[in-house]
């Protein structure tokens, strides 16, 4: 298998409607340029080059692709589809890889979950992901942990981008146009449609071919040295698993309409009820029971099944099924001591901004301050203010600045939050100068 050609941007029309017979290779246009629509529309992309391939699912299969990957050149593609709202677990149910000479290889991870030899064949590679903090994890869990990565959609927030999906990226800088509509298919199901592997093997098809455009991108901007201490820190920490929280059943939507301590308890037995069920069944848990149905049985605590069975969320036959279960969660939390009843939680950093003024309006200024900084400084670099630095940091630091401001300390004080190098030169002077409260 040789190197494929690159996919560029389709070629503008010449004044006389005659397209260019083939295709620039230029630098893609600036960011504030790049909505402009390419001439003759958006070409949709149908099929992959070498057509659609058929998951790999044995040892020997992968044993092939690991041979071609690592005979291979250039950066690797990466991206993994997940089960997200169908599945309790965050687990790859699919996994795609591309790159120059290797062509495109689809991997089941179901009978497959250990592809290290595919990691080591392609660690010495740069990986290009998309939106990367979404598959890391899953990737690790089956072995593949890259060590250099180029992050598309990353990159393209640092290079200014208002829309930075990786369809919209592809059509503004490629000119063509992707599919969506299997993002949000449940991909533990077997077998899969031939139209999901399509698109799952077109979501790495162009990939190089976008990073290319982006790294152009940056490096006209003069921002390619802090995309690579972006990426950097995503290979250090991107395939950490997400932080478990103390009380997870305080997230369950709609508990603000929920008042009373003891309503509160009825929602946290509800919650690990359903938890423990939908773990069990590797489901999500809205599918074992709606967030809805939690609260409205907390609000109206039911006693009886023919009372619970009325309530909003609680008619659906496994639901139903699952009555006694719902109802021994609820005379739980009935029976439970007054000293056993959820409290308040101990907030973590400084309170919710709009309380500043009231608890401390000294402090209050300063945030203030330091984030007409921040804004000031993202959109004289054409970035998004987040990305310039994370908006708790900035919290943080104007909560509780150190004791001697100047920029040595305030420079320790977000190195210990997270901030890289890029940030602290682009904001330390001003944010130096920011905190101290103005004499009158």
């Amino acid at each position: 298998m040789t190197d494929e050609p690159p996919l560029r941007r389709r070629p503008a029309e010449s004044r006389t409607g005659e397209a260019s017979q083939h295709p620039p290779s230029a630098a893609p246009e600036p960011a504030d340029a790049g909505t402009e629509p390419v001439a003759g529309g958006p070409v949709p992309l149908t099929a992959p080059r070498e057509g659609t391939p058929t998951p790999v699912a044995t040892s020997s299969e992968l044993a092939e692709v690991v041979a071609r990957f690592a005979a291979g050149t250039g950066p690797v593609a990466l991206d993994a589809e997940r089960a997200s709202g169908y599945r309790y677990s965050q687990r790859a149910y699919l996994v795609q890889l591309r790159r120059a000479g290797s062509g495109t290889a689809l991997v089941d991870p179901l009978p497959l979950p250990d592809l290290s030899t595919l990691d080591a064949a392609i660690a010495d590679t740069e990986w290009v992901l998309h939106a990367a903090s979404q598959d890391l994890a899953c990737l690790a869990e089956v072995g593949l942990r890259p060590r250099r990565l180029f992050d598309t959609e990353l990159a393209a927030r640092l290079a200014g981008f208002e829309r930075v999906g990786l369809a919209a990226l592809t059509e503004q800088l490629l000119g063509y146009t992707l599919e969506k509509h299997h993002s949000a298919a449940d991909w533990s199901s077997r077998p899969l449609p031939e139209s999901w592997l399509t698109y799952a093997a077109l979501d790495v098809e162009m990939l190089v071919d976008l990073r290319d455009a982006l790294a152009e991108e940056l490096d006209r901007q003069g921002k390619s040295a802090w995309a690579a201490e972006e990426f950097a820190a995503l290979v250090r920490s991107g395939a950490r698993p997400a932080r478990v929280r103390a009380e997870p059943w305080r997230r369950t939507s709609g508990i603000h309409r929920v008042r009373g301590a003891r309503a509160q308890a009825r929602v946290r037995s509800l919650w690990y009820a359903r938890d423990q069920i939908a773990a069990r069944r590797d489901a999500a848990p809205g599918r074992v029971l709606p967030d809805s149905a939690i609260v409205a049985a907390a609000e109206l605590d039911p006693k009886d099944e023919k009372t619970l069975l009325t309530l909003p969320g609680f008619g659906g036959r496994s639901v139903r099924r699952l009555a006694r279960t719902w109802l021994t969660a609820l005379d739980d939390a009935r029976q439970l001591p007054e000293d056993a009843l959820p409290v308040a939680p101990a907030v973590e950093g400084p309170p919710p901004p709009h309380r500043w003024a009231e608890r401390d309006p000294v402090a209050a200024g300063r945030l203030a301050r330091c984030r007409e900084v921040v804004v000031g400084v993202a959109g004289a670099h054409n970035l998004p203010p987040e990305n310039l630095i994370a908006p708790d940091s900035i919290r943080r630091l104007a909560w509780q600045p150190p004791e001697e401001i100047t920029e040595e300390t305030v420079a320790d004080t977000l190195r210990a939050l997270g901030a890289r190098e890029w940030q602290l030169t682009l904001l330390l002077p001003a944010l130096a100068q920011a905190l101290p409260t103005p004499t009158p």
